[in-house]
Formats: C-alpha cells, structure tokens, sequence
C-alpha cells in the first residue's frame, strides 16, 4: 500500500474514509438545507447563519485531512528522504491560509 502523495493519489484505510465521507455527506445536507432556504425565500441572516455553519464545517473536514495528511503523506515521505514534500506541504498551507 503506496501513501506517496506526490503521485496525486492515495489509499486510505476503511476509519479514516468513513469519518471523510460522513463529514462530506453532512456538508452536503447543509448547502441542500441552504439552497431549500433560498429557493422558500428565507430571511437573508437565518441564510446566513447556515452558510456559517457549512463553512465551520467544511473548516473541521479541511483540519481532518491536513492533520491525516501530515501523520501519512508528510512523514511518510520525510522518513523515505524526499524532503520536497515539505515545500509541497508548505504551498498547501499557503492556498488553504488565502
């Protein structure tokens, strides 16, 4: 089983695709939610209030992977001598920090 992320591609056990998926699946029950309230002409702050809630939890779904990311991908390629992977870790950080 290959965790070598710089191949774009990576395996992951039964858990940590679960706990992926389901948070996922939350995620897209919320923007649903937000859609529904838009389309029944819902009060502008009790949108944006749920849109809020989508965004924290997309934010829990974001520091899920990164921390699975860094126990896996990033110390995997480390131990392995690729060192590249931290400037790859480090532009990541830069996109999810704009």
């Amino acid at each position: 089983m290959s965790k070598d992320c710089c191949s774009k591609t990576k395996h992951r056990e039964e858990p940590e695709l679960r706990a992926l998926t389901n948070r996922l699946n939350r995620i897209e029950g919320q923007i649903r939610g937000i859609r529904g309230m838009v389309e029944n002409h819902a009060y502008c702050t009790d949108i944006l209030i749920q849109v809020s809630a989508a965004q924290s939890a997309l934010n829990a779904f974001i520091k899920e992977l990164l921390g699975n990311h860094i126990r896996t991908c990033v110390v995997d390629d480390i131990r392995a001598g690729n060192d590249e992977v931290i400037d790859d870790f480090l532009t990541t950080l830069q996109k999810l920090m704009k």
